[in-house]
């Protein structure tokens, strides 16, 4: 195993990583920008260095900065975690030619994944369900105007190279359709640097289901069930839920042995997830994208599954088989997350950084997790995402899980910034939600609606 691995990431997912890497053994390095020095990951890892400004861009993103780093702790391993440079194939191909292992994917698998059109076509080969769109990349309007007369209306534009809710945009009419493709490509191309379109046909209202996957150097490839993230606002999760009430089980066997089909179809190592789009009136399911990281969600899995998702990238990295086989995996009752941000929710969401000048989290029962870095007279720095905690929980069925996630959120308090716990709180208990009767529709157009008149 190895002896020290650092981690490329901060905040809730950066404690998470360490608490794993701990249990099994390993030394952690935490990485931090200066806006960063007292955060919760930089107390409770080994070691600890600095790798830059406040700005993600001269630390958390700066490669040779953080590689500087791995050499000179002596890690053998980096973790990105998720964001930042968790799907940057350039950095995995930096650590492969520096002799650091990258926990995650191979550069040249996350090169033909990651890039959306790129995975479009090998889940072609693969035999896997994608929805109609363009065969490669769109670059001009002329383009976009031809292709989408083609397929039909409605159809979603999206960044070959995206990910985060960012380049997409979803056009009705081919009144729509020049506007929104020169917004998506500029948004694409100042998110990304790269701002390269492709075309799909919109299946919407749609059910967000995604696999998650396991695989490991010596050919095994394994799912760990599916989870329901339907649940969205501009494209970004809220909550998330496993297993998805829309699937029986014949429709969660075939979706989640085309996802195992993927993942070997390009020989697949360490974590991934699988996206897909499930048209509850036809029935039928369709490729989205595959994610080549552990996910923001990836404890609503480890709760109904057992395994642990962050222990078994450290262990698959370092060369190791999988601990678990396919016919090893069970799944019990029903897992729920809700992800807490500092943000106010009555004036669109607007990031609420400052001092935490009081916090108590919830606990107490079994069932009950919460993933966060915070901490009484912790400052919320400006500079980065909003999230700040993730309540995951898990009952013997749904209701349970439900009820648990209401107290769980009753409980949570957090003074000196505003936060959505109240929006969560009132998702949560909505009726709709609570009979599991949602698409990627609802927060839009029938929940946020009627919350934003509430005053």
């Amino acid at each position: 195993m190895f002896n020290k691995i650092l981690i490329a990431n901060r905040g809730e997912i950066a404690v998470r990583i360490i608490r794993a890497a701990r249990e099994l053994g390993v030394g952690t390095v935490a990485i931090y920008s200066t806006a960063d020095r007292d955060a919760l990951h930089v107390h409770f890892a080994d070691e600890a260095i600095c790798v830059g400004p406040a700005r993600s861009t001269e630390s958390y993103l700066n490669m040779n900065n953080i590689l500087s780093a791995a050499v000179a702790t002596g890690a053998q391993a980096i973790h990105p975690g998720f964001g930042f440079l968790s799907e940057n194939s350039k950095f995995a191909h930096l650590c492969e030619e520096m002799n650091i292992k990258f926990i995650g994917p191979s550069a040249k698998v996350m090169d033909m994944m990651g890039d959306k059109i790129n995975a479009r076509a090998e889940m072609i080969k693969a035999g896997v369900p994608v929805t109609p769109g363009s065969e490669g990349e769109v670059h001009t309007t002329d383009e976009a105007v031809k292709i989408a007369e083609e397929i039909g209306y409605p159809i979603i534009l999206k960044a070959s190279a995206g990910g985060g809710g960012k380049g997409i945009r979803k056009v009705n009419t081919v009144e729509e359709l020049v506007p929104a493709f020169e917004a998506a490509q500029a948004e694409a191309q100042a998110a990304f640097g790269n701002g390269a379109m492709f075309i799909e046909r919109m299946i919407f209202p749609a059910r967000h289901i995604e696999v998650q996957i396991l695989g490991d150097s010596h050919g095994n490839v394994i799912h760990l069930g599916e989870r329901d993230c339907s649940l969205q606002r501009n494209n970004q999760k809220v909550l998330e839920e496993s297993p998805s009430v829309a699937i029986g089980h014949t429709l969660r066997n075939e979706i989640t042995s085309a996802a195992v089909k993927a993942a070997q179809h390009v020989s697949y190592e360490n974590a991934g997830t699988i996206e897909f789009l499930l048209d509850e009136s036809s029935g039928k399911f369709y490729f989205m994208e595959m994610n080549t990281r552990v996910q923001v969600e990836h404890p609503v899995t480890e709760f109904v599954s057992g395994v642990d998702i962050v222990k078994e990238q450290i262990r698959v990295a370092n060369g190791n088989e999988l601990s678990v086989k396919q016919e090893d995996v069970t799944f019990s009752g029903h897992a729920i997350e809700c992800r807490i941000n500092a943000e106010n929710p009555k004036f669109n969401f607007a990031p609420s950084p400052g001092k935490i000048t009081n916090l108590f989290l919830p606990g107490g029962g079994v069932g009950l997790r919460v993933d966060s870095a915070m901490y009484s007279g912790y400052t919320i720095p400006p500079y980065y995402d909003s999230m700040i905690a993730k309540v995951i929980v898990h009952g013997e069925n749904r209701f349970e899980a439900l009820m648990k996630m209401q107290r769980a959120l009753l409980e949570f308090d957090v003074e000196g910034v505003t936060t959505n716990v109240d929006f969560q709180l009132e998702l949560i208990s909505d009726p709709h939600v609570v009979a599991g009767d949602y698409d990627t529709s609802f927060l839009g157009n029938v929940f946020l609606p009627e919350y934003q008149k509430e005053d």
